[in-house]
């Protein structure tokens, strides 16, 4: 038996083991909104969703300000695909505790998915929103590598480049090796036609392991001779 097999099944017997002694606590103490949470935690690393889900709505009828419930469980809605629920639940995340980062930052993620181009003043309703969430998001939290990113996004969608050149900076001065982030650069440098620049970070965005789009390298192709 190989290592990495002996490390698993320790691993899962140490992962039913902390389920059990959660629902343990649980049973002595039924309304901590604490141990409810953290055992959807467990339950969810486990890929037992449904369970996590019950123990998750557990969690928010003892505790209501858990925001991080509310996250997890819109993290539920979205990997079932409802993009609808996940937006619920963060907004929820958001009543519940004031300044939380990640409820605004994933507010502003789901409403850039709903943006399907049926409908185009519902869609710009919809990325403004997205815009003004994340802006809060970083606002929060001014180290939200991942918000900004996003943040940088939504304003290339709005055609706002320069604002999203500057949130990717924010973004790699955070995290300097965040290949998203200087792939989102590379777009952004090229759209003003700085080429130079737009190709250190393409080629930055391919060394920290992200996949370049072939069009872009294309593009940039005739201007690496002349940089």
């Amino acid at each position: 038996m190989t290592d990495a097999i002996v490390s698993e099944k320790l691993k899962a017997k140490t992962s039913d083991e902390y389920i059990e002694q959660l629902k343990s606590q649980l049973k002595g103490n039924t309304e901590c909104g604490t141990t409810h949470y953290n055992l959807a935690v467990a339950l969810m690393g486990k890929q037992e969703y449904d369970a996590a889900e019950k123990a998750l709505h557990d969690a928010v009828d003892c505790s209501p300000s858990l925001a991080e419930a509310y996250v997890l469980l819109g993290g539920i809605c979205l990997q079932r695909g409802d993009l609808e629920g996940c937006l619920r639940y963060n907004k929820y995340a958001t009543k519940a505790r004031a300044g939380f980062a990640e409820g605004y930052a994933n507010i502003g993620f789901v409403l850039l998915q709903l943006i399907d181009g049926k409908d185009e003043n519902a869609d710009e309703e919809k990325l403004d929103l997205a815009i003004k969430n994340l802006q809060k998001a970083v606002i929060h939290n001014a180290n939200f590598v991942q918000a900004y990113t996003t943040l940088a996004n939504a304003y290339l969608m709005k055609g706002l480049v320069d604002e999203s050149i500057s949130a990717n900076l924010e973004a790699i001065r955070i995290q300097p090796e965040f290949p998203i982030a200087h792939n989102n650069l590379a777009v952004g440098y090229l759209q003003k036609k700085e080429y130079e620049l737009a190709i250190i970070h393409c080629d930055k965005a391919e060394s920290f392991g992200f996949q370049v789009a072939e069009a872009m390298k294309q593009e940039l192709a005739p201007h690496r001779s002349l940089s």
